[in-house]
């Protein structure tokens, strides 16, 4: 029994990882620009086919190249899409323009790889050894995507309070009008903020791909789990992911191994239902004025 809780917290906390890093990303985006990226679980996916395409069963040296290769890669893309997304908003992010532009990034990036790669999942080879729990084989990857959470989350730490450019695009999330008015380029600091969210999740995606469902039909799911990540830890808290992600990830693992791995979504949806009740702000998130 004890094996067995061992097994579903340690895994879950691994899968769990990954939504935080989805939810870290969901939160640079949302500060620097008030927008939710939908996109970003299928940004996920990109990496993990990155890992399949460019350094699947390769050697280490090669893997550690194509690691960085493929998070700019699809950081560029994000920063496209972000640039494509901040068209047409101007100033103003009151619009729900942005909702229907992410989404259907989303989609459109499914479909294209529905079209070239198929329904299938593919499989990635790790580079990283499986180590044993209690006597149950883990995956190496798990343990990179501890490793990643906490990486992200402290390099995410030090870029947003040291760095000028960091603090330029903490403070849109304090006022645009006034950072445009102190003459900071927002809209380049914005696009900045999706180009290093996409660096995020495509990095991620690379490292857990021998983990994650690398298939078309994957982001939902990823970006699902993400977005209710970043609401128990509280919008814009980083913090938050580092509890929030592992909590949910807990709690779905936990549901695949009792009841199922089909209601491991509902399970998801149940977990933001409940703190949308007691806490709407999150765990760590914080209470905010609004006019009417």
């Amino acid at each position: 029994m004890l094996s067995e809780i061992a097994i579903i917290v340690v895994r879950g906390i691994a899968i769990g990882s990954i939504f935080a890093m989805i939810a870290m990303s969901f939160n640079i985006v949302h500060g620097a620009t008030g927008i939710l990226n939908f996109a970003q679980g299928n940004m996920l996916v990109l990496g993990g086919f990155g890992a399949f395409f460019l350094a699947n069963e390769t050697g280490v040296a090669w893997w550690l190249l194509m690691l960085p290769l493929t998070g700019i890669l699809i950081a560029g893309l994000v920063a496209l899409q972000g640039w494509i997304t901040l068209l047409p908003l101007r100033s103003s992010v009151e619009q729900d323009s942005w909702l229907i532009s992410t989404v259907a990034v989303s989609v459109i990036i499914a479909a294209v790889l529905m079209i070239t790669q198929g329904p299938f999942a593919y499989t990635v080879q790790g580079v990283v050894p499986s180590f044993r729990i209690f006597g149950v084989r883990t995956p190496g990857a798990y343990a990179l995507s501890i490793g990643c959470m906490v990486f992200w989350f402290i390099a995410l730490r030090i870029f947003l309070r040291h760095t000028f450019v960091g603090l330029a695009i903490s403070a849109l999330s304090q006022d645009f009008d006034a950072a445009r008015a102190a003459g900071l380029p927002v809209r380049r600091l914005q696009i900045v903020a999706f180009a290093i969210s996409g660096l995020m999740v495509g990095t991620a995606g690379f490292l857990v791909a021998p983990v994650i469902s690398v298939a078309s039909d994957a982001g939902l799911r990823y970006v699902l789990n993400g977005f209710v990540a970043a609401v128990v830890g509280g919008i814009g808290s980083n913090l938050g992911t580092l509890i929030g992600g592992p909590l949910v990830g807990v709690v779905t693992m936990l549901t695949a191994y009792r009841i199922g791995g089909a209601y491991q979504d509902l399970a998801s949806l149940l977990v933001l239902v409940a703190i949308l009740m007691l806490r709407p702000q999150g765990l760590f998130g914080r209470v905010s004025a609004r006019r009417v």
